[in-house]
């Protein structure tokens, strides 16, 4: 179990860290997924859903180089996916693609920034490639597989390494521009293919003003918008606006002030079921552990409002805000992917059939949508879904499972040491390959509740798949 503690443990960070002894869960505005680190969130809404692309910073162990395992530096191989309807209740969907679908890069190490954006019923990934240029990928879907359509990069300037953190946007025109850069500003036109430039690229021959990486454009209320990165370090969240998508860009200042809580920063924003939406990175989940520096963020999101000018009123930093407000009740009168939580510390997850590697050339080409599971389960460990609406009462909880050894599941509603709602114990299903359904008989379960899926007395491998209530 490396580097890994259960919050029960953990309570001594309490006052940096934001966590209650009282209740021994994060309280305030924690980064929003925890089963891995994350960073440069890049949301795009398909339908009815809220995806949110992730680069992935490795843990420990998931470095390939041994020597390498404790080290500070960006260790970073393949891209993630989440989604969720709710704002607070977010589906892991692991790696969508990785530094091996794009085979004419040198280097396992570098998968930074990406931006994903529809058109015309394909999905474009676009990605920096670590001194190789910005990259393309292509697929009929938000969970891939992705391909490379063309095979080289979109854009590489031989002479530097400012093509990174690409951000694509289509205007109402048709036309689709991408801008990038760090520490200096480019754009380009694309053509109608998406893979392919119009006409040459453009520095701009002028600094905004505290910009340093991660531009993330937009147009909203007759204006554009360029988010980024401000200038290093600590990096905060800025913004300019403009009339034009070709600028001029005037500063406007930031959206999240500098802290020294933080060091780095990368903006990604979205309107959502009528309210609007900041992404952004932090350490908060990393500092749960240690406070001693790595390249291992996590992504944070707040609610962000617009002034009738259209500037964007700022924010506090995450951990001083509330928590994400929920937009709509859970139903858990359905299938629920066991990697489906508000909160869920301390494990991990995989996707069926695939080996965890950090080691590029072991991984997969872009599979697509698969299965996943919960593993690596630990004593005091829970997952914790807000605002389940029970309704009239649930009778019955079914958890799909497969174990070399044991727990018990506790299922709590209102706190990790709320009411006792029901309890089930997995047992040895033979392998971890072998999936049986185990269930609890629930009372005094009605209405709205937070609910708590607990683990206690673990014995040997356990895995989840996805539990249902009746």
């Amino acid at each position: 179990m490396n580097l890994k503690k259960s919050l029960l443990t953990i309570l001594t960070l309490g006052i940096a860290s934001g966590i209650s002894a009282q209740t021994k869960i994060p309280e305030g505005n924690m980064p929003i997924f925890q089963t891995k680190y994350t960073a440069d969130p890049a949301p795009i809404v398909v339908g009815d859903t809220l995806f949110v692309f992730t680069s992935h910073d490795s843990s420990p162990e998931d470095i390939a180089d041994e020597n390498e395992k404790s080290s500070a530096g960006f260790f970073m191989y393949d891209w993630l996916l989440w989604s969720t309807t709710d704002m607070v209740n977010w589906t892991e969907h692991g790696a969508v693609a990785s530094l091996k679908d794009f085979p004419w890069r040198s280097r396992d190490n570098g998968a930074w920034a990406i931006q994903t954006v529809e058109r015309n019923g394909k999905f474009y990934l676009y990605a920096p490639l670590h001194g190789h240029g910005i990259g393309v990928l292509v697929s009929d879907s938000p969970y891939g597989p992705y391909k490379d359509p063309i095979g080289k990069p979109l854009v590489w300037d031989r002479s530097n390494w400012y093509d990174i953190d690409p951000t694509v946007f289509t205007d109402s025109d048709g036309q689709a521009y991408m801008y990038w850069g760090n520490p200096f500003t480019f754009y380009a036109r694309l053509n109608d293919d998406m893979i392919s430039l119009k006409d040459s690229v453009v520095k701009l021959d002028y600094k905004i003003e505290n910009y340093q990486e991660g531009p993330w454009f937009y147009h909203r209320g007759g204006h554009y918008y360029l988010a980024y990165a401000t200038t290093c370090c600590p990096e905060a969240l800025g913004y300019a606006m403009s009339d034009s998508p070709t600028g001029p860009w005037v500063s406007k200042g930031y959206i999240m002030e500098p802290t020294d809580r933080d060091r780095g920063n990368h903006p990604g924003i979205v309107d959502y079921k009528g309210h609007s939406y900041c992404f952004g990175q932090d350490y908060d989940l990393m500092h749960l552990e240690t406070y001693e520096h790595h390249e291992r963020r996590s992504v944070s999101v707040t609610e962000i409002v617009y002034n009738s000018d259209g500037t964007i009123q700022k924010v506090p930093y995450w951990l001083d805000q509330e928590p994400i407000k929920q937009l709509e009740n859970f139903n858990p009168y359905r299938r629920v992917e066991a990697e489906t939580m508000a909160w869920g510390y301390g494990f991990k997850t995989a996707k069926f059939g695939i080996k965890n590697t950090g080691i590029v050339s072991e991984m997969p080409q872009s599979t697509g949508k698969k299965n996943m599971y919960v593993y690596d389960i630990n004593n005091g460990e829970y997952i914790k879904l807000r605002g389940v609406d029970f309704k009239k009462g649930a009778k019955s909880f079914s958890i799909a499972a497969s174990s070399t050894g044991s727990l018990d599941v506790v299922l709590r509603i209102d706190g990790v040491d709320g009411k006792i709602i029901g309890k089930t114990t997995i047992s040895n299903t033979g392998s971890t390959s072998n999936y049986k359904n185990f269930t609890a008989k629930i009372t005094n379960a009605k209405g709205v509740h937070d609910f708590y899926i607990c683990f206690e007395n673990v014995k040997g491998e356990v895995n989840l798949d996805y539990w249902q209530m009746k």
